[in-house]
């Protein structure tokens, strides 16, 4: 697996440096920072561009990019020791989803579960969520119903988000709660809504369509994790 681009890699360096396998250059980098690079005791490589430019597919690398050994996901076994869980309801944008793990990450969400999808874009979504991927416990599951039922047997209650839900400043969140988050295109399906506890909302002050998925996920987590 190859991260790339300053950011995710200086976070990796910093706190998970044991994943790194090997390191690519195909620029300069300060000395400071190359001390760093070479402390970490790995093979570091230089390339050019083309290379770089190959291995990161065309991303913008910064002239640094990592190696690092491949993600491992977790299992629902180990989920379901948490109190707060994301479930990503046929969510495929690899933007959203890292900009998802990020914000989750930060305001104390335990674990995401990736439903009704076969694969995602480890790569895309470790560079989007700033490199809170490896430190956020992700899952991936096809049945998202089947997840959900583990979960109630678990004694999660399960809240849904949709447009004609209920005003999430009027709910009184569960201490063991899971939030479902469906695609912006097709919304989270009527099974789904069906198995929910309840059905939530952000109340908009003009009138809109709705808000983006990552941008809607920072409101109610942020909302969940604190009432």
């Amino acid at each position: 697996m190859i991260i790339f681009g300053k950011q995710v890699c200086l976070y990796v360096l910093k706190r998970h440096c044991d994943i790194i396998c090997e390191i690519y250059l195909s620029k300069e980098v300060d000395r400071e920072l190359f001390q760093k690079l070479v402390k970490t005791g790995k093979k570091i490589i230089r390339i050019d561009n083309k290379k770089a430019q190959a291995l990161s597919r065309g991303g913008n690398h910064q002239g640094i990019l990592f190696r690092v050994k491949e993600y491992e996901f977790a299992s629902l076994k180990d989920l379901k020791e948490g109190k707060f869980l994301l479930v990503l309801y046929s969510i495929t944008d690899s933007g959203n989803i890292g900009a998802i793990v990020r914000t989750a990450y930060a305001l104390g969400v335990d674990g995401i579960v990736i439903t009704g999808v076969k694969s995602v874009n480890l790569e895309a979504i470790a560079r989007t969520s700033s490199g809170a991927l490896f430190d956020m416990p992700l899952s991936l599951h096809k049945n998202a119903l089947e997840i959900l039922n583990e979960l109630k047997q678990k004694d999660f209650t399960i809240y849904a988000a949709d447009v004609d839900g209920e005003d999430i400043e009027r709910v009184d969140f569960s201490d063991r709660k899971v939030l479902i988050l469906g695609s912006e295109g097709e919304g989270i399906s009527k099974k789904i809504l069906n198995i929910a506890d309840k059905v939530i909302t952000i109340k908009l002050k003009r009138e809109f369509d709705s808000l983006n998925v990552s941008a809607a996920a920072a409101i109610l987590c942020y909302r969940m994790s604190n009432g």
